[in-house]
């Protein structure tokens, strides 16, 4: 009973970062939808819905080969933009209406090398419709912001709830894992200049804090 009490514990401070991280923004048409690469598909399928809807006329597929060797490992050989945008495909989004980035390993890579393909492509959306994993949202739309300050963002995820979003290749333990390590980079990585800052609640830290206590600390950074 104990065991299975800490259990429940341990899912109410990991569901209270969840919370934090995911910001809730309210949906826009756009001019491009940019879909950020990962070991989770269900971001390229609900960026390729958001698409079919008529959110933008453009998608853009963004991640290479990264995360080999970690906790975000896919196990695709392809870069991701090509995972995820023949997934988009398969939904009926038109070829000729995705763009892949490839070379991407990384958040600030995303932004930075997108645009720097869109540019090449003598295209300049204003606004964004960006989708990422849920428990991502956040740091999304931190560093779109540092990256690109004079572009409009709405940040969206899979509307699925915490408790569901586990999969047997994803499971609830790798997810606070890698929330935790997350909520780090939040803090960290705007005082290095890679995103701005956001305010983190005390008792959003404080679950954090928490967990890293209990042994959730294999996503985080090695060095400050």
């Amino acid at each position: 009973m104990a065991n299975k009490q800490m259990d429940q514990d341990t899912k109410k401070l990991a569901e209270r970062i969840w919370n934090y991280m995911r910001m809730n923004q309210r949906l826009e048409k756009a001019d491009c939808i940019l879909v950020l690469g990962g070991h989770d598909i269900r971001v390229a399928e609900y960026g390729a819905r958001l698409f079919l809807e008529g959110c933008a006329p453009l998608m853009v597929c963004s991640g290479g080969l990264a995360h080999q060797d970690d906790l975000l490992k896919t196990g695709w050989s392809r870069p991701e933009a090509e995972v995820f945008a023949e997934t988009a495909v398969v939904m009926g989004v038109p070829a000729d209406k995705i763009l892949i980035e490839d070379r991407s390993t990384n958040t600030g890579d995303n932004f930075l090398f997108t645009g720097e393909m869109l540019k090449r492509q003598v295209i300049d959306p204003v606004t964004f419709v960006v989708v990422q994993k849920p428990y991502m949202e956040r740091r999304a739309y931190a560093t779109f912001r540092k990256v690109w300050p004079d572009k409009h963002i709405v940040v969206t995820s899979p509307q699925i709830p915490f408790e569901d979003y586990p999969t047997e290749k994803i499971p609830m333990d790798l997810i606070i894992h890698i929330m935790v390590g997350d909520l780090q980079r939040i803090r960290a990585y705007a005082e290095k200049g890679f995103q701005i800052p956001q305010e983190i609640p005390d008792d959003v830290w404080g679950a954090y804090e928490e967990l890293v206590r209990r042994g959730y600390t294999k996503h985080l950074l090695t060095s400050l």
